[in-house]
């Protein structure tokens, strides 16, 4: 009896000791949330003209910096984010194909850790909404093969989402709940809504005796440009002035928000990129845009929904909320270089019907509509409904990149340049809010700002295999209005296209045989003004010190001619 009793007492103290660790534990939430091919000029808060009045709060309310980085293409930028280290570290240098290449094995490796499973053993919960896209995919059908690299065996408690990359809003390929994939099911199905709702389940839902790590990762405004109609209908006729006039207005409210020095030469239009006034098929065009700016409206509409649930779980003064993008906006005239397709539509409309209920789509590209539409692409086809599937094209994405050069794909700063947004009531100064932070930071920042903010312990070794270390710094000193102390370069490789910054110094190329050029970014950020004949030893030793990071870090040896 006098043994029972002790044992019970001893559960109890246990019990108490367990309840008053978890109600003080002070540490914040995280959600880290990410569009995917959005640039650098696209969002109010960033200069644009689409109504983003949730995303523009919590830069209201928090800060932006103005020189944050991407790895300027999705898996990449995916993997770099997740594990704190360069992508090829992580087994991803580019897509998710096995090239036979330590760097370029497209699954993420053993010899990296996700943010979750590193914070998963420090106590916090761990949820994920959206676009996975870091594992291997099987076949030209999408179909997702081994799950060791799924969300669920990566450290999240709680998965909604894609595993694999692009696809129909309306009827996304790989949707997976958990472990299981999963048929749309509503008819009014919409993905990014989905991401949305689903990210505002997983707080509601939460045990708030933990703190919790969640990742959103949306797929707007990635191809195809896919929206409701009510959305759609807010930006009519909005795109008339053309991508030309829309560029400049861009550039002048960057200018004015002091996002922009007014010095900085506005880069020329890509030569590639037509002049509006020698656009065809205008009103087309206008379309297009009008629907890729009700993509990302839509995403923040969802935001808005998260944002005030963590209001109504009473989470949202100590939740850490970082917002950015995965690449630059994206030139891929996916869709619209060709005649409209299929041709024999209405035969084809007969042959065809609906799916079946509960069939899974495994195609990027659907053949046909839930309801048996023929999904249709070519120029001239109206964008916005499931039955189509097409990009907004370079001209726009050239707008969106606003002031710089190049887009997704490549290195120069059209390519790399995101907005980051960080908002955190108990722990950014309400007298800085509405600030900037111009140090510059990097996706690989993520992991070591997550690891200072939760205490957690980011391990050597697992399993006895050796974890390679965190290649970058916290974020933390920005946030608490201190400068960032650097002491690495950053660096680059995504096709070739190779970067190294030091300081103000940027050292990049165009391919994998393209001349170096050198920029002082500091007087020219849209990297007008070459000087590498005027620093040519500036140039050399940067050079060199990207040859040896390629070789380290897996970069080299690369698939590129």
């Amino acid at each position: 009896m006098h043994r029972t009793v002790l044992l019970c007492l001893s559960l109890v103290l246990c019990l108490v000791s367990w309840n008053v660790t978890r109600a003080s534990d002070d540490r914040p939430n995280i959600i880290i949330m990410m569009a995917d091919d959005m640039g650098f000029s696209d969002i109010g808060c960033y200069g644009g003209e689409i109504e983003t009045p949730n995303l523009d709060a919590l830069a209201g309310n928090g800060l932006r910096f103005s020189q944050f980085y991407n790895t300027s293409r999705c898996c990449p930028t995916r993997a770099a984010l997740l594990t704190g280290l360069y992508p090829h570290q992580a087994g991803i240098g580019h897509m998710m194909d096995d090239r036979g290449l330590v760097g370029y094995q497209g699954d993420l490796n053993e010899h990296c850790r996700t943010i979750p499973q590193v914070l998963g053993p420090a106590g916090f919960s761990t949820y994920m909404s959206g676009k996975w896209h870091v594992t291997k995919r099987i076949g030209p059908d999408l179909k997702p093969g081994d799950q060791s690299n799924w969300p669920r065996q990566r450290g999240f408690d709680r998965f909604f989402g894609t595993i694999h990359g692009a696809g129909s809003f309306f009827d996304p390929n790989s949707l997976a709940r958990n472990n299981r994939l999963i048929a749309p099911g509503d008819p009014d199905f919409y993905y990014t809504d989905a991401i949305s709702d689903n990210a505002v389940r997983f707080i509601a839902e939460h045990d708030d005796r933990s703190p919790f790590f969640m990742y959103v990762a949306y797929t707007a405004p990635h191809w195809p440009m896919h929206a409701r109609p009510a959305d759609i209908a807010k930006y009519r006729g909005r795109y008339k002035q053309g991508w030309d006039e829309l560029r400049e207005e861009r550039h002048a409210r960057m200018v004015e928000m002091g996002l922009i020095d007014p010095r900085w030469q506005v880069t020329d239009r890509d030569p590639r990129a037509k002049p509006w006034e020698e656009a065809e098929m205008k009103e087309w065009c206008e379309l297009r845009m009008e629907v890729y700016a009700a993509m990302i409206d839509s995403m923040d509409q969802g935001i808005g929904r998260i944002v005030q649930q963590l209001k109504d779980s009473n989470c949202y003064d100590n939740t850490l909320i970082l917002f950015l993008a995965d690449n630059g906006g994206c030139a891929e005239e996916y869709g619209t270089n060709r005649p409209a397709k299929p041709e024999d539509l209405d035969a084809r409309q007969a042959e065809d019907g609906p799916m079946r209920p509960g069939e899974l789509q495994t195609r990027m590209i659907p053949r046909k509509t839930r309801d048996g539409r023929v999904v249709r692409v070519g120029r001239g086809v109206t964008p916005g409904d499931a039955d189509t599937y097409l990009a907004y094209g370079k001209e726009w994405a050239n707008a969106s990149n606003t002031p710089f050069r190049m887009y997704k794909h490549w290195v120069h700063e059209g390519g790399i340049a995101s907005p980051l947004i960080a908002h955190w009531p108990q722990g950014i100064d309400a007298q800085r809010n509405n600030g900037w932070v111009h140090d510059p930071a990097h996706l690989i920042d993520l992991m070591a700002t997550c690891v200072d903010l939760s205490d957690a312990n980011y391990p050597d070794e697992v399993d006895g295999q050796a974890i390679t270390p965190m290649q970058g710094i916290s974020l933390r000193p920005a946030l608490e209005g201190r400068q960032l102390e650097r002491e690495q370069p950053l660096f680059w490789e995504h096709e070739g296209n190779r970067a190294i910054r030091i300081g103000k110094w940027k050292l990049v190329a165009r391919g994998s045989k393209g001349p170096w050029e050198l920029f002082d970014l500091e007087a020219d950020r849209t990297e007008m003004n070459n000087l590498v004949e005027t620093h040519p030893a500036r140039a050399q030793e940067m050079a060199d010190l990207w040859e040896a990071w390629a070789i380290e870090a897996h970069v080299k040896p690369w698939p590129w001619k």
